[in-house]
């Protein structure tokens, strides 16, 4: 998963050309692209895993800081079991065939979600991606892994709650930058950009404190086939946004 050199040029408009900082992916529509060939489920999660591998190599030739991929949601446990095994199957592949390269590619793995529930050698690959790229500075990669963001936010509130009865902090004190030194995200920045494949328009509980002023682009494209041009494709997209985090647009002057 090597770096590019250079960074394409993208056909955006703003006037920085600016990128997004932080891309946010729900990657959907293995299932549809499966169905839709004849083939198993697993064959597109399967393919879905390639998809992620080389959206991962993308960002890192464009320069993107963050890049965080949505791997599997709490509410994902209520799915078939065997399929399920199947999720965390490829989930264990992906580690122990790609840590080392992403290593290698100075990529920081970070993790959010909670562990709760799972079963102990996944717990401990997850650490051990974590542990082995701390110190990586180059693209950071955040795998969202058994989380949801509603869960995530009750994690947070009861945090806040707990040190709140410790005396350690005061009801005054608790705001918005409290509430997110709290999060699964601490000390990574809110996404930019939302990119959700398959042609759905939802979050599905997923960054939603994070993403209250990221933009958002859902494309049609399974996410099986999201290969580098769609990625651009999203990108450049973004480039033609003007974000105002709720002030007024330049053009009203």
């Amino acid at each position: 998963m090597s770096a590019s050199p250079e960074k394409p040029m993208l056909t955006g408009s703003r006037p920085d050309g600016a990128l997004p900082a932080h891309v946010a992916i729900i990657m959907d529509g293995n299932g549809r692209w499966a169905a839709r060939r004849g083939l198993p489920r697993f064959e597109g999660h399967r393919r879905g895993m390639e998809a992620l591998r080389a959206t991962v190599r993308t960002a890192g030739d464009l320069g993107i800081r963050y890049l965080t991929i949505y791997g599997f949601s709490a509410e994902n446990w209520s799915r078939p079991a065997a399929e399920v095994a199947e999720l965390m199957s490829l989930l264990r592949h992906f580690v122990r065939r790609d840590l080392a390269e992403l290593h290698r590619n100075n990529v920081r793995v970070r993790i959010i979600g909670t562990r709760e529930g799972l079963a102990p050698d996944v717990v401990g690959l997850l650490a051990e991606a974590e542990s082995l790229t701390r110190n990586n500075t180059a693209l950071t990669l955040v795998v969202a892994f058994n989380y949801g963001g509603r869960q995530e936010i009750v994690r947070a509130a009861r945090s806040l709650a707990a040190e709140v009865a410790a005396g350690r902090l005061t009801l005054d004190a608790i705001d918005s930058d409290a509430l997110s030194r709290h999060l699964d995200t601490a000390e990574i920045p809110d996404p930019d950009l939302v990119i959700r494949t398959s042609g759905e328009q939802r979050l599905s509980n997923f960054l939603l404190w994070q993403a209250a002023y990221a933009e958002f682009v859902f494309t049609p494209v399974l996410w099986p086939d999201f290969d580098r041009q769609a990625f651009e494709e999203a990108l450049a997209e973004f480039q033609r946004r003007e974000r105002r985090f709720g002030g007024l647009s330049s053009a009203t002057g």
